[in-house]
Formats: structure tokens, C-alpha cells, sequence
């Protein structure tokens, strides 16, 4: 593809030092604002405007202009972040005398979380991991630490074995921002982890020499004796998955998707849930509680004298 005729305007290129600079932002970031600044700047000057010109009718239909052109609403919310970040510099540094889209509303992306699998969906993937040898017991093991554990795929992969122990029954998991928190492990995750750690699990995995320094301290390893990567490891998710007819439906995810609200079901503190997961606000754990819906009818059904009419004779 050839590059954009649209020059930016300097007042941009400033605001983008400043994100860079000032805010810190990662080079995809600033990747990503660039090329959602480039079509806000397009869609602009296609009007015969320039930025100091725009007010919130234009940004309005640049949101329409957006939507109508199939983007996805993600994509059509963090275009608009971008552009209301924007225009507040602007007004903050002296190039506009107002803000055109202060008071547009961010559009609302839908969640999009995976259904979380039934439990005895659960039980069956589980119980699709057969045999003793030493992958195997690996696999048995990276299913039930991922569902029992609720880690996500990067956390798993990136254990290493000072981070484990099975005495106390707890692990150390490194989240977003290399955030640290202490996991329990369940009996039978513990179980699993233990067969994988002996001498014919993960020792017969493990190479004379180990190629790099990381490989000799991770807890999982490929069949090739180096630490799993992450791809690896999502294949070995998958293809349980399609042996007991999961299919597409199973993901890393869908497992801590599961594990979450497999708690909550059953009466867990949504607080004590936010700290297994690692979730820095109470809000991204309530997303979870919404699949639960089904059981909540369920709930309510047994329990409340007035929930259903009774039968009559």
C-alpha cells in the first residue's frame, strides 16, 4: 500500500511527542494513534475544514463516516479516544479556543466474552488427556493449572519453578505490568503439577544442555527441552478441545473464562475472584458475572415463594 497523501498538521505531530514523551506511550500505541489521527485529519480536510474549524457536529459525523464504513466498534471507540484526546491538547496548548469532542460520548463495544464452558464440559476435557509419559502428564497438567488457577496463557508459560510450590499449594503468577500475586492451587491441579515435575514428566523432557539460561527455570517445556511458548501452548488447548468436540469454542481464555465463572455459580466473594485473576477493578471481574444469568433464574426459581405459580389441581 502506498503512504497517505494527508500530511499532518504540526499541532499533531506535537500532540504525539507529547504522548510519546510526557505519557510514555509504547511504540504501537503511538502507531495506532497515528493511523487513526490520519483518518480523522482525511475525513477533516475532505470537508473543507481545517482541526481549528471542526465543532461536535463534524466529529458526530465522523463517527457515522466510521461506523458506515464497517469498521468494528472497537476500533470506532478507539478512533474516538483518540480524536477527544486530540482536541483537549489542542485547547490545552493554546491552538483551539474550544473542545468539539468533550462532550461526545465514547460508543459502547459490546463485551464479546466467550460462553464459558458447562462443567461437565469441563470434566470431559479434562479427562481427554490419557497415558503417563511425559507429555501427557505435561498437558494434563497445563489444562488443569489453566482452568483450576484461572491464569492467563502468558502467565502460564512464563512460570518458573522457584514460582511453584506444591507444599503450601500455591503459585506466583506475573500479570499485566508484571503485576505479582499469589495463586492457590487446587488438589487436583496440584496432583497434576506434581506428576509433571517428577523425574518422568518434565525430566524426561529436559535436555544435557539447556539452549538458553530461561528454559532450565520454566516449569513447562516443549518437546524439544525449551520453555513453552505461547503458541505451543495454545496448541495443546486446541486440539484437546477438538478431540472431545469443543472445536473452535476453546481458547486459553475460554478456560479462565470458565474458571471464573464456575466460582461465582457457586457462591464465591466477586472480590476474592478479582484477586485469583488478577484483575487491578472490581468492574472487569462483574463482566464475568453476566454469563451467570441463566443461573440466576435458576436461582431465583427455587428459592423466591413467588417466582412461579403454583400448580393447581
Amino acid at each position: 500500500m502506498g503512504r497517505s497523501a494527508v500530511e499532518l498538521p504540526a499541532s499533531v505531530e506535537e500532540y504525539l511527542s507529547w504522548l510519546a514523551v510526557e505519557r510514555g506511550r509504547s511504540a504501537n500505541t503511538l502507531a495506532a494513534y497515528r493511523r487513526d489521527l490520519t483518518a480523522y485529519v482525511e475525513f477533516v480536510h475532505g470537508r473543507g475544514a481545517a482541526l481549528a474549524d471542526v465543532d461536535e457536529a463534524m466529529v458526530q459525523d465522523y463517527l457515522a463516516y466510521q461506523r458506515a464504513a464497517g469498521r468494528a466498534p472497537a476500533s470506532v471507540a478507539r478512533g474516538l479516544v483518540a480524536v477527544r484526546s486530540l482536541h483537549r491538547f489542542l485547547v490545552e496548548e493554546g491552538y483551539s479556543g474550544s473542545d468539539p469532542a468533550g462532550d461526545v460520548g465514547v460508543p459502547r463495544v459490546p463485551q464479546g466474552l466467550p460462553k464459558a464452558l458447562s462443567e461437565e464440559e469441563v470434566e470431559r476435557l479434562l479427562g481427554a488427556v490419557v497415558g503417563e509419559n511425559a507429555v501427557a502428564r505435561r498437558d494434563r497438567a497445563i489444562l488443569e493449572v489453566l482452568y483450576g488457577t484461572g491464569l492467563r496463557i502468558s502467565e502460564l508459560i512464563g512460570l518458573s519453578l522457584t514460582d511453584v510450590s506444591l507444599d503450601e499449594g500455591l503459585l506466583r503468577a506475573y500479570g499485566k505490568g508484571s503485576k505479582e500475586r499469589v495463586v492457590p492451587v487446587g488438589r487436583f491441579a496440584s496432583e497434576a503439577l506434581s506428576a509433571w515435575l517428577s523425574q518422568s514428566g518434565r525430566g524426561a523432557l529436559a535436555p544435557e544442555r539447556w539452549a538458553r539460561r530461561g528454559d532450565a527455570e520454566a516449569v513447562f517445556l516443549n518437546a524439544r527441552g525449551g520453555r513453552l511458548s505461547r503458541q505451543g501452548a495454545w496448541g495443546i488447548v486446541r486440539r484437546y478441545g477438538e478431540k472431545v468436540g469443543l472445536g473452535n469454542r476453546l481458547t486459553p481464555h475460554v478456560l479462565r473464562h470458565s474458571c471464573a465463572t464456575h466460582m461465582l455459580d457457586r457462591g464465591a466473594d466477586i472480590r476474592a475472584v478479582q484477586e485469583l485473576l488478577g484483575h487491578a477493578s472490581i468492574s472487569t471481574t462483574q463482566v464475568y458475572t453476566r454469563v451467570s444469568t441463566e443461573r440466576l433464574r435458576q436461582v431465583y426459581d427455587e428459592a423466591h415463594p413467588r417466582a412461579k405459580v403454583s400448580k393447581r389441581r
